[in-house]
């Protein structure tokens, strides 16, 4: 009886991914213009020490070395090219990209480790099955995990720095992005058979759940926490409008971060709470109609007078982030294969933001020569990459587009893409 039990669900969500079929996003027009600007970037970008993340004001080409939290994003997705085109250059390069990033595995100076590795090897494994980058993803996870303290229970983020005051400080301070690291964890659990990795990615995001979280769903940028009494000294931001608004990218890490949580753990926690959190973001009374989000969802909220930490003359127009769009997106579709009551409407919803981004509002072939998405949001208030094509972007968008693609041509059920 307890096998009807397990698999009835499972039948019923078949059902369902078989009659709500819908053609891609993407035709071949659309294809043709991405894989055409990401030709001119391996064109202009042939330093495999140099790796592309977004424009300069110019139209030029802005890079980074290996040491920044983007690095690993460029090669994840020209692996997300092959899979879409099926090309071999786009294997070939993805596996040059990748393994310019090998002497990562060793850093432990922050925990963007997660985003370097996984979204470059991580994927390597997955669409290539190259053995040798488990080994990679396992000692990236034993470099992170020197980050881990046993008394706040949680990955530390960044190294000592002050708050935007200039006079808070903080001594460990944990960032919802690193819901998005954890991954990385699970995988190095699953690779090598010591729990120890999968254990600390579990505390971590029930501590996350305790602490970054308020009671409507929405997340704090920051959380400060002692180190010896592991209390939680500061709750602020450093990318979103004020310290008690919704900085919408970090809304979008935590979304998917508990959905991925769920996935490796099946745990029903975190499946409730990653429906929490969409319910937060699908429900927001200034999410505008295509449903990418302004770069912070209080920012055009009348009367809210808290210290802002940008000049809106500055920015007179309110700016959307694409990056926060594609990133929801992706997550809603693999929510969408677990949730029985909302599967349906998560998985529309994704769609509807996929088409969007596919719009020429975003997608348009005279703003830039590079990249995929226009309009997206690194940080107004340290005034960089704003109204900005970003890498990240295009990488939540092609995983997001592979994901309905995915579920469009499997007749019954399937976790996509990971």
């Amino acid at each position: 009886m307890k096998y009807i039990r397990i698999l009835l669900p499972l039948a019923i969500l078949a059902a369902s991914l078989t009659s709500c079929r819908k053609e891609p996003v993407l035709t071949a027009e659309k294809i043709s213009l991405i894989t055409s600007r990401y030709e001119l970037i391996l064109n202009t970008s042939s330093d495999l020490s140099r790796f592309p993340r977004t424009i300069s004001k110019n139209g030029d080409m802005v890079t980074t070395n290996k040491w920044d939290w983007t690095s690993g994003f460029f090669a994840g997705n020209l692996w997300y090219l092959f899979e879409l085109t099926g090309n071999e250059k786009w294997k070939n390069e993805a596996v040059k990209w990748t393994e310019a990033l090998d002497s990562v595995q060793y850093w432990s100076g922050n925990h963007d480790v997660g985003f370097m590795i996984n979204c470059s090897y991580g994927n390597g494994l997955r669409v290539a099955g190259n053995e040798e980058y488990k080994k990679i993803i396992v000692q990236t996870a034993e470099s992170l995990c020197k980050r881990y303290n046993t008394n706040t229970k949680c990955l530390e983020s960044w190294d000592y720095r002050r708050a935007w005051n200039d006079t808070t400080e903080w001594f460990f301070p944990v960032i919802i992005d690193n819901m998005m690291n954890l991954e990385l964890l699970f995988k190095a659990t699953t690779f090598s058979g010591n729990n120890r990795y999968g254990e600390i990615a579990v505390q971590h995001a029930l501590t996350t759940m305790k602490n970054h979280y308020r009671p409507d769903y929405s997340c704090y940028h920051v959380v400060d926490y002692d180190t010896i009494t592991g209390n939680v000294l500061d709750k602020a931001t450093c990318q979103g409008f004020t310290d008690e608004s919704s900085w919408s990218r970090g809304q979008a890490w935590g979304l998917y971060g508990y959905v991925l949580c769920y996935r490796y753990t099946k745990d029903p926690q975190f499946l409730s709470f990653a429906e929490n959190i969409a319910g937060f973001l699908l429900n927001h009374p200034g999410l505008p109609e295509d449903l990418v989000p302004y770069w912070d969802y209080n920012v055009g909220e009348k009367g809210f007078s808290p210290e802002w930490k940008y000049d809106p003359s500055d920015y007179p127009v309110i700016l959307r982030d694409a990056s926060a769009a594609a990133i929801i997106s992706s997550a809603l579709f693999e929510l969408g294969t677990y949730s029985l009551s909302n599967g349906r409407k998560y998985r529309a919803t994704a769609t509807r933001i996929l088409k969007s981004l596919a719009s020429p509002v975003y997608m348009e072939s005279t703003v830039d020569k590079y990249f995929i998405l226009n309009h997206s949001v690194g940080s107004i208030p340290h005034k960089a990459e704003v109204d900005k094509p970003l890498v990240y972007a295009d990488y939540y968008f092609l995983e997001a587009v592979l994901r309905q693609e995915r579920l469009n041509s499997y007749a019954g059920y399937t976790i996509p893409l990971y």
